[in-house]
């Protein structure tokens, strides 16, 4: 599917499930597909990110991911509050992004245009940048620092797992590239290499730990991981955040997206998502199924002891490695900023 005929299939569904509600009060698109042309092909590997703007300060939980008119799309919801005033915007690295160029899908009060207007002006300004690859080092701080050590092991990783990816979004951010979810570290490669800072990658894929991986054993993981993810579709019932990730509609992302990573010789890119499924599948398996959790734990513990995990003792390790290496991502992002503002 074309991205134009993607994008057209969510404006659609706003237009029939999202501008009804009372509390809307606009559209646009995010993610991976911002800034790319409507004549590039859409791969089944990804689907078009779509945010409702509404009144509400409690939004409902997002629907995620879901298909309509042949397009996968993943809808999620903002606070008007949390886009006022635009400095808001511009400081936030998760925020700033869609409005750099005109991502709205529809505007019914005409204040996310006039958004769009004042964020895309300032976007690239260094100062601005810097805040928010400050935004997003203080989430690498604040998520290591918050793992709860009485949590269960799975959420213990996903606790860790999470922030120490966050180290490639400075990077994103700094290079004015989007803060990709799935393909950060490839993402992040690819700015180190435009950048003349290719040697800081390997150290990143260390703080995940899969430098030493050879590529037949992440394919090993991908396939248990695969078992796992089928079997928590079927049985999942409890409401998470993630919810939608870890279905079948999700499934040519989360596995298929994975398998295309290793298939091109980029299976430690691959790492990140085959541990954050795996960590998302046992914390529903828990909820709902605890037989079906414990009898496919092995798997996933065999995934994260090659990362040199096994252990709530190693996790705050790694913790630690990821905060003393933070002084030296901040040098590099400031040198991408240098290089990227010229």
């Amino acid at each position: 599917m074309k991205l134009g005929s993607a994008r057209a299939a969510a404006a659609r569904w706003v237009d029939r499930y999202a501008r009804p509600e009372p509390g809307f009060r606009g559209a646009y698109f995010s993610g991976s597909t911002v800034g790319r042309p409507d004549d590039d092909e859409l791969p089944p590997t990804s689907d078009v990110d779509v945010v409702v703007v509404t009144a509400e300060d409690d939004p409902p939980v997002k629907p995620g991911k879901l298909r309509h008119d042949g397009a996968l799309l993943e809808i999620s919801y903002v606070p008007w509050a949390q886009l006022a005033p635009p400095e808001t915007v511009l400081s936030s690295y998760h925020l700033a992004g869609s409005f750099r160029t005109d991502t709205v899908i529809d505007d019914p009060t005409g204040r996310l245009r006039s958004l769009h207007a004042r964020v895309s002006r300032d976007f690239a300004a260094p100062p601005w940048v810097r805040r928010r690859c400050q935004d997003a080092r203080h989430r690498v701080e604040r998520g290591l620092a918050a793992i709860d050590t009485s949590a269960p092991f799975h959420q213990q990783v996903t606790s860790w797992l999470f922030p120490t990816g966050v180290t490639t979004h400075v990077l994103l951010v700094a290079a004015l590239r989007n803060p990709t979810v799935r393909l950060r570290y490839l993402a992040a490669r690819e700015v180190l290499a435009d950048h003349g800072h290719l040697d800081l990658y390997p150290e990143l894929l260390d703080l995940l730990g899969c430098t030493h991986l050879p590529a037949a054993r992440v394919r090993h993981h991908l396939r248990d991981l695969a078992e796992t993810f089928d079997a928590t579709a079927a049985v999942a019932k409890t409401p998470f955040i993630f919810s939608s990730d870890i279905a079948p509609a999700a499934r040519p992302i989360a596995i298929d997206g994975s398998q295309d990573l290793i298939d091109r010789g980029r299976h430690h890119e691959a790492v990140f998502w085959i541990i954050a499924t795996f960590a998302r599948c046992h914390t529903i398996l828990a909820a709902d199924a605890p037989a079906t959790h414990q009898a496919l734990t092995p798997p996933f513990r065999a995934a994260v002891a090659d990362l040199g995990i096994t252990s709530t003792a190693d996790l705050l390790h790694r913790a630690e490695e990821v905060t003393r290496f933070l002084p030296r991502l901040w040098q590099t992002a400031e040198a991408v900023i240098r290089t990227a503002a010229r």
